[in-house]
């Protein structure tokens, strides 16, 4: 793979002021994959710099001219969906036929509901003789994950550009070449210097300093609720606003009496997705009392027949976790698991039979875990399942809620019976019968999984800043955009 040592800041490539070099390993083959340098405040300085002074003419810039601008790249971007998913792949062990549908794909399907939200948006609304102008809320930075680095870059810079901001974009040090090949779309579509910079580097070192910058006017952050915490914590001090999309442990419950060979493939599915390393995936699986130990079954069989394999191989199998650290802490929450007194299914601890490297996991499904489990409790991201037992809805309701996360909650079975439990479900997306994500819904969590929304029109007004004119003016005055 090719190496991106430089930044991407005003338009151009250049090198870190005092930068140190980082490999970024393939987690199947435990070797190198791609280098890059993490930057350093010296490097967010100058992005800040840069990004502040094209505001000031790109926050003035009209809907028709942003729209053109996401059109174009919406068309360079369609250009490198090959590479982009060649570096996911190759960086955090997807395997390429979902790396390139779901992970590249997904950075089409926000560019094109970004544009689609920007065309129908007004930015001014009349009351009575005043109004209510809608503008952008500035510079803003943007710090996303490896676990769908494209998906989360996409949906918070199209929305960041439709609004009107400039922005500094700081992409995970373990998938960094897919945000760096996005740069090149960025580039190669007109993007006007400074409205787009990106700064490789870690947490600690970029990310504090972006959070901390008193010239940065918002702070857009996807990763683990730790992370978000101390985020918010460095944002303080300058009252930036923050938005977060954090962690998740979403419950699945499948109503009474549903049919479990209609209502277990969604959910199985739903965590085996991306080697379960989904903030919104139904890890909790909530079962009625009397269909249990059969549901238990069933998804064993599905969990033990689903293949793993190595990412460049095409296939419907699953890849590796990112990096030993997460694979270590997977199995020790494996093992925890059987401590505790769960009844493990099928897999287990160690990597599946034949494997000798890559942070492979085996699919695992543990049965009659309780909710002062740790596996009942934690985030675990990896393709580990918990069947939990219950008696009636109240009680489904309770363990559902029973998290201080509230992403997403999934339900089966009959639909009216659903809609009799949506309401009393605290997460910020449920999903009935399957329902995937829609680019065009707002998504987001209640409680320690975040505060804000993304995708479509509510993506947008994130970036927008509420401005009262008192006062009457021309109808065709330029207030905004």
């Amino acid at each position: 793979m090719k190496n991106y040592p430089q930044n991407y800041i005003d338009g151009a490539w250049v090198d870190s002021k005092g930068g140190r070099k980082h490999t970024v390993i393939n987690p199947a083959t435990e070797g190198p994959a791609s280098e890059i340098t993490i930057g350093t405040a010296a490097d967010v300085d100058d992005a800040v710099i840069a990004a502040r002074r094209a505001f000031e003419t790109f926050s003035q810039t009209t809907k028709a001219e942003r729209v053109a601008l996401l059109r174009r790249i919406t068309e360079e971007y369609a250009k490198r969906v090959p590479d982009i998913a060649e570096a996911i792949a190759t960086e955090m062990g997807c395997p390429i036929a979902m790396a390139r549908t779901a992970q590249a794909g997904s950075g089409m399907g926000h560019l094109g509901n970004a544009l689609k939200a920007l065309e129908a948006y007004e930015f001014r609304e009349k009351i009575g003789d005043n109004t209510v102008v809608r503008e952008p809320i500035g510079v803003v930075a943007l710090i996303t994950p490896w676990n769908w680095p494209m998906n989360q870059i996409v949906a918070k810079v199209g929305p960041a550009l439709a609004a009107g901001c400039t922005m500094i974009l700081k992409p995970s040090e373990e998938a960094p070449t897919s945000a760096a090949i996005f740069a090149e779309v960025m580039d190669a579509a007109g993007v006007p210097p400074g409205v787009f910079n990106l700064i490789q580097g870690d947490g600690a070192g970029v990310g504090t300093a972006l959070a901390q910058h008193p010239d940065i006017d918002m702070i857009s952050f996807t990763g683990s609720t730790r992370a978000g915490i101390m985020v918010a914590k460095n944002a303080a001090d300058t009252v930036k606003r923050v938005a977060q999309e954090l962690g998740g442990k979403s419950p699945n419950i499948i109503l009474e009496g549903t049919p479990l060979d209609k209502a277990l493939p969604g959910g199985v599915g739903g965590v085996l997705l991306n080697s379960g390393q989904s903030c919104v995936a139904p890890t909790r699986m909530l079962v009625h009392t009397s269909q249990h130990d059969e549901a238990a079954e069933k998804v064993g069989q599905m969990f033990g027949a689903k293949q793993v394999g190595a990412p460049l191989t095409e296939g419907d199998h699953i890849g590796p976790v990112v990096n030993e650290s997460q694979w270590n802490r997977i199995q020790g929450l494996i093992q925890k698991g059987i401590d505790e007194g769960a009844t493990l299914v099928t897999g287990g601890t160690g990597r599946p039979d034949g494997m000798t490297q890559g942070f492979y996991v085996k699919p695992t499904v543990f049965a009659n875990v309780t909710p002062d489990m740790t596996i009942a409790k934690e985030e675990i991201f990896g393709p580990v399942l918990v069947i939990m037992p219950y008696t009636d809805d109240a009680d489904a309701v309770k363990i559902a809620n029973d998290t201080p996360y509230g992403l997403g909650a999934y339900i089966a079975g009959n639909p009216a019976h659903a809609k009799t439990i949506v309401p009393k479900i605290r997460a910020g997306a449920v999903f009935v019968n399957a329902g995937g994500l829609a680019f065009d819904m707002p998504f987001g969590g209640y409680k320690q999984s975040g505060n804000g929304r993304e995708f479509g029109k509510f993506g947008l007004e994130e970036f927008l800043e509420v401005k009262s004119v008192i006062g009457a003016l021309p109808e065709d005055e330029p207030v905004a955009a």
